[in-house]
């Protein structure tokens, strides 16, 4: 048995929430295989809108085992206030959800050192949702991180303390103020006491293990693949691998042992925080877009920017991830227009048009080329099937499909797990 992925392939926000949650029935395991609560997946059923930022969204299907991986960075706080969330629901989290003793744990003076960080850029702010994300992982690949197998070492707090140690000389570097440690290590050490209560695995083990005995895995990614610290427009990116590979080295994984790539986008296009945006819109059509899409941040809050489609950047994520089925997300949101346009090239400040995401396009101002094709300017909301959707809609996924070379086989036409369209 091979273990399939899902990924975004945008800036994130494309909607792996809801189709992990969709997806799950099919599947006996769930692992999320990297970022951290800087993610949030939003799913929706029985009217109930639910945001999770580190628990895998299979927790709401009671047979699913969900794994918390090694590639994850944690904060034991906001896990914690994750968990007490789930008890309203009557979710046995003992039963089918476990974390790998190899995953990093985010401790307080990360938080501090990405505000304090974020601060001194300036003007030059990558838009960091301050949750300590960057500072774990850059703490990671210094080999200097504390991770989840360490709380149950007795020497912990002395480990605890000598990174913390490390943290202020840099803190006293920025001139950074202290006055909220005291209150936040409590809240940490009281939720890392409820965290030794968890079940602490190694999990490169129990998903190679359900490989062989032929379980069906399903990892799921966090932000998008624009955002990868590799492949994405760096440095307004995040500090892990979003990519498919990703989920290899994330859960401990060979290659060789990846079956589909389900990559997610939007019938047009969202952005959270700096960094380039080719198609973005500061006309009606963008305000519009973003009203009638709710795109504001299910973490932070931020109103998203919006854009058209971009067929170079969705070609580009579609490459390097080797996806080969595509699902597209929030069809609805596009009714409201007469017309769509999609970016099929970029022109660049010297007329030359291209249609690949160079190293440059970070760096100059593009203006996109676009094709228009006629909105279906209707409502979506009662449609149970493919064949029910207006001619516009249908030739709007067939010209993309065409365009991107990769079938797409499902159409989201909602934000409720019952309004999503199998092809």
């Amino acid at each position: 048995m091979k273990m399939d992925v899902l990924l975004g392939l945008q800036w994130g926000d494309e909607g792996k929430g809801k189709i992990v949650d969709v997806l799950a029935p099919e599947y006996e395991i769930v692992a999320r295989f990297q970022g951290g609560p800087n993610a949030g997946h939003t799913l929706e059923f029985d009217g109930i809108k639910h945001v999770l930022h580190q628990i895998p969204s299979g927790i709401f299907r009671s047979q699913i085992l969900n794994i918390i991986g090694n590639g994850v960075v944690l904060d034991p706080i906001v896990l914690k206030r994750e968990i007490d969330g789930l008890g309203k629901f009557s979710i046995d989290y003992m039963k089918n959800l476990v974390i790998s003793k190899k995953a990093t744990i985010i401790i307080p003076t990360h938080k501090l050192l990405d505000a304090a960080s974020e601060q001194a850029k300036g003007d030059k702010k990558i838009g960091s949702t301050l949750k300590g994300i960057g500072p774990t992982y850059q703490d990671k690949i210094g080999r200097t991180a504390l991770r989840v197998g360490d709380i149950l070492s007795p020497d912990f707090r002395e480990k605890y303390e000598s990174l913390v140690a490390k943290h202020k000389t840099t803190l006293s570097f920025y001139n950074h103020p202290l006055d909220a440690l005291g209150e936040m290590e409590e809240q940490f050490f009281s939720a890392v006491e409820f965290f030794k209560t968890l079940n602490l695995i190694d999990s490169e083990y129990v998903v190679n293990e359900a490989l062989d005995s032929n379980k069906r895995i399903l990892a799921e990614g966090a932000q998008g693949s624009l955002l990868d610290v590799d492949f994405g427009s760096y440095p307004y990116v995040t500090s892990s691998s979003t990519m498919a590979a990703g989920a290899c080295t994330g859960l401990g994984v060979a290659p060789s042992k990846i079956g589909e790539v389900f990559g997610i986008f939007k019938a047009y296009c969202t952005r959270v925080g700096s960094g380039p945006f080719p198609t973005e819109l500061f006309d009606q059509d963008g305000e519009d877009m973003r009203k009638e899409g709710n795109e504001f941040g299910s973490t932070t809050g931020r109103p998203r920017r919006c854009g058209w489609l971009d067929l170079p950047a969705l070609r580009y994520s579609i490459m390097i991830n080797g996806v080969t089925q595509l699902f597209m997300m929030k069809g609805d949101v596009l009714n409201i227009f007469k017309e769509i346009k999609v970016c099929t090239h970029y022109e660049l400040p010297s007329g030359e048009r291209i249609d690949k995401l160079s190293f440059e396009i970070t760096e100059q101002e593009v203006i996109p080329v676009y094709k228009t094709l006629k909105g279906w300017n209707c409502s979506l909301e009662n449609m149970n099937s493919y064949e029910e959707f207006p001619a516009e809609l249908r030739a709007y996924v067939e010209y993309l499909e065409i365009e991107l070379n990769v079938p797409i086989k499902l159409v989201s036409v909602g934000p409720d797990r019952t309004q999503t369209i199998l092809r």
